[in-house]
């Protein structure tokens, strides 16, 4: 089993970095060089690879320092994205090799036109697709590409560990229980994710069981989402369920 650590970046991104038991390592989305620099060395940890899931500045902003400071360095990363200093451009269905542990790649189309995921070891790596309680804004794509990328997101195993890339978890709360005020596991969750935020510490990971209960984005076909929707929409088909609550949350 990979060791997970997150590196707190800017206001609310999550540098993740993936350890194996030989101190070296790789990390996800680093979008700031100097907190990654600062942990290497505080842990003494080699850095062997950099995993991109899309070409943001604050996911891809430190990759040229560290690049420099570990030349050689396998820098993975979506092939259609302008992701500068990629040296093994992925595609989903792709598999890559890391620390012995196999990780497939997700097409994760929707925030950007060519944003992916990494999947092994019971762990996801979706970027800004998936967030707790929450997902990322259609910025490059459409909607259907948003609904059927957290669809596929939602179909893996239940016990699948969610490290996206923001601590959004407590703003996105308060926005699903406007949707779904009487929804009980999402009650106790505002109450333990108020617990973790008053003691700074993050409330990911998240699972996708958690997810699939709690998350508004996944739960289009739900009756409650559906009738909290209904003055937004006439249709009631998922995915202009799913585009009434992404543009309700835009301006929550």
């Amino acid at each position: 089993m990979l060791d997970i650590k997150s590196i707190p970046a800017f206001n609310d991104n999550y540098i993740w970095l993936i350890k194996n038991s030989d101190h070296r390592c790789a990390v996800v989305d680093p979008g700031d060089a100097a907190p990654v620099l600062a942990y290497l060395q505080a842990h003494q940890l080699t850095l062997d690879a950099i995993l991109i899931t899309h070409h943001h500045h604050d996911h891809i902003g430190g990759v040229p320092e560290l690049v420099r400071q570990f030349p050689g360095i396998d820098v993975v990363g979506p092939a259609d994205e302008p992701v500068p200093t990629l040296t093994h451009p992925v595609s989903a269905g792709d598999q890559i090799n890391l620390f012995d542990e196999v990780f497939l790649v997700l097409g994760l189309e929707g925030h950007t036109l060519g944003h992916i995921g990494y999947v092994g070891d019971g762990k996801l790596f979706c970027g800004d697709t998936l967030f707790s309680a929450g997902c990322g804004r259609v910025f490059e794509g459409t909607m259907e590409q948003m609904y059927q990328s957290l669809q596929k997101l939602a179909s893996l195993p239940e016990e699948t560990l969610i490290y996206c890339a923001h601590e959004y978890t407590a703003s996105n709360v308060a926005f699903a229980l406007a949707v779904e005020p009487d929804n009980k596991q999402l009650q106790k969750y505002r109450d333990e994710v108020n617990r973790l935020r008053a003691q700074n510490q993050p409330t990911l990971p998240t699972t996708i069981r958690r997810e699939r209960w709690i998350n508004p984005f996944l739960r289009a076909d739900e009756p409650s989402v559906i009738k909290s929707v209904n003055n937004r929409t006439a249709q009631i088909d998922p995915v202009s369920i799913f585009t009434a609550l992404r543009e309700w949350k835009n301006e929550f």
